[in-house]
């Protein structure tokens, strides 16, 4: 069976919005969401919130979240937050 996964890219202006508007998709996602981190530079409290905030509903309806062009600095953070295991990455 086929999966069909999201793809939404994240812009550093606006980047809890979008992952807020990525939970709400989560329903239609197939499988797996994939968001582009590419143009992101750097998170704050309020991003590592909104991302396990999506971890979380995203593990409860079983979809899971690919994070895609995630820099070394984020990886950095999220690492020291324990939130890469919550998350699939690609380069």
């Amino acid at each position: 069976m086929a999966t069909i996964a999201g793809w939404q890219k994240i812009d550093e202006a606006c980047i809890v919005p979008a992952l807020e508007q990525a939970g709400e998709k989560l329903d239609c996602a197939a499988g797996e969401v994939v968001l582009d981190f590419s143009s992101v530079r750097r998170v704050d409290q309020g991003v590592l919130q909104a991302m396990e905030e999506l971890a979380s509903v995203a593990a409860e309806k079983g979809v899971r979240v690919v994070l895609c062009g995630v820099n070394v600095h984020i990886y950095r953070v999220l690492k020291l937050m324990k939130l890469t295991s919550r998350f699939s990455f690609l380069s």
